[in-house]
């Protein structure tokens, strides 16, 4: 199954981004992000589905509430996804 991986800047910022699309009805999970991902440290990730995405960010948009980075993660693979 695929699905993104947003990256938010520290677990708050998860936090709120998963406040925001759970209120819109959009089903996330936050979870630490992949080591090889990011070069932030301890970055969070939201993981949604891939059907959503565009309505995700048109949410994150709307709370002022920009991603770091987003990924997709095919088989187990991570690809970043420019938006």
């Amino acid at each position: 199954m695929e699905h993104y991986l947003i990256v938010a800047r520290s677990v708050t910022y998860a936090q709120r981004m998963q406040m925001a699309l759970t209120r819109a009805g959009i089903r996330c999970q936050i979870f630490r992000a992949p080591r090889d991902l990011t070069d932030m440290g301890c970055a969070y990730t939201v993981q949604i589905q891939a059907t959503d995405l565009t309505a995700a960010l048109r949410v994150l948009r709307e709370a002022s509430l920009d991603p770091v980075q987003i990924f997709l993660e095919q088989k187990g693979f991570y690809r970043e996804v420019k938006t």
